[in-house]
């Protein structure tokens, strides 16, 4: 029935099972140290939009020099509305498109992780797919979620996405600024053309 619909044109009782699942897929996220001494090379992806067209870009920097090794733009249709709070939907394909066959020690995401109101945002889901760190970037925090699941770090929002903690997470961050926001995703933004909005 109609009246059973979200605004974003799928039903509440699904959007309800997916929030069930995200909160069950938190508890598989780990938080441990990594040895950041050992790690040579940090990827960023980020996504925009146009029309029914997601443009992903990939950009791999050395660490902590940060110079840049390669790049990469992939394209494909955009496969789910922009929910807020639910935007692993939208962007996990993009992301893992971007992100195939690429080799790296740690992963910068344009979205949250761990500080998402339910534990598990768009970094956390890439990093249990993938497998490898990931760190969630954001420019603004989300509403309702605990401040001890977030450093801002300059101009960045910093959260775990999965095998990194916090502290590492900062750590790795602060290598890499430049005018107070990561140079890799910065790289990343401008390939993809992002538009300005909220991530998570």
């Amino acid at each position: 029935m109609i009246d059973e619909l979200t605004d974003y044109g799928i039903r509440r009782e699904k959007l309800e099972l997916i929030a069930s699942l995200q909160r069950k897929l938190a508890g598989r996220i780990v938080e441990r140290p990594p040895d950041v001494s050992r790690v040579e090379a940090v990827a960023a992806v980020d996504v925009s939009y146009r029309g029914n067209l997601a443009r992903s870009a990939f950009v791999l920097c050395s660490f902590p020099g940060c110079e840049v090794l390669k790049t990469k733009v992939v394209e494909t249709e955009v496969g789910a509305p922009y929910i807020p709070t639910y935007f692993f939907l939208r962007e996990t394909r993009p992301v893992l498109l971007a992100t195939k066959g690429e080799d790296f020690d740690v992963l910068l995401v344009e979205g949250h992780g761990r500080a998402h109101p339910r534990g598990y945002g768009l970094a956390s889901h890439v990093g249990l797919l993938l497998k490898k760190p990931t760190i969630g970037i954001a420019k603004r925090p989300l509403r309702g979620v605990s401040p001890d699941l977030w450093r801002k770090v300059r101009k960045a929002y910093v959260s775990v996405g999965n095998l990194v903690d916090l502290g590492s997470a900062v750590e790795i961050v602060r290598e890499l600024l430049e005018s107070g926001y990561p140079k890799p995703l910065k790289i990343a933004d401008r390939l993809s053309k992002v538009r300005t909005h909220e991530k998570d």
